[in-house]
């Protein structure tokens, strides 16, 4: 049992949070605690969703500053838009986005969500996130490393 009495003198070791990044969109009326966020893929090569795996992971923690991820747009707050939207993923970003309760964040994640990115000129795509649904923030970077996908969270979740 020495490891458990290990444990309790050293306590958690983490790093201090820094200061919170200023406001890029209020938080929806009515959220305290915690900001409910659904992740739509529409329509990436991935490499965005594994910087938010990391960024949720156990290293960056961004749980601690209030967002969290929910299986449902009716639970969410926040819809978080990874990929261009292909011809394919237009209708159900949509419906994802119409699913989702009043008042609402939209963040756009990566550089194809935001201006097309490497697949601009690719026949399957509709546009970037902003072309087809409002964006209120975004994160930018091919992929956006984990620390820019926190900050970005934490500038809607104000923690």
């Amino acid at each position: 049992m020495g490891w458990v009495r290990k444990i309790f003198r050293v306590g958690r070791v983490v790093e201090r949070a820094g200061a919170a990044p200023p406001p890029a969109a209020e938080p929806p009326a009515g959220v305290k605690g915690s900001l409910q966020i659904r992740h739509v893929d529409a329509g990436s090569c991935n490499g965005c969703e594994v910087e938010i795996a990391g960024a949720f992971g156990p290293v960056y923690d961004v749980e601690q500053y209030g967002a969290r991820l929910v299986a449902s747009p009716r639970h969410a707050d926040a819809l978080l838009v990874t990929g261009v939207v292909t011809r394919n993923m237009a209708e159900p970003l949509l419906n994802t986005v119409a699913a989702t309760p009043q008042p609402r964040v939209v963040i756009a994640c990566g550089d194809c969500a935001l201006n097309r990115g490497v697949f601009k000129d690719a026949y399957g795509v509709v546009g970037a996130v902003g072309e087809v649904v409002p964006v209120d923030v975004e994160i930018s970077g091919c992929p956006p490393t984990p620390s820019q996908i926190v900050a970005g969270l934490r500038s809607v979740t104000g923690k």
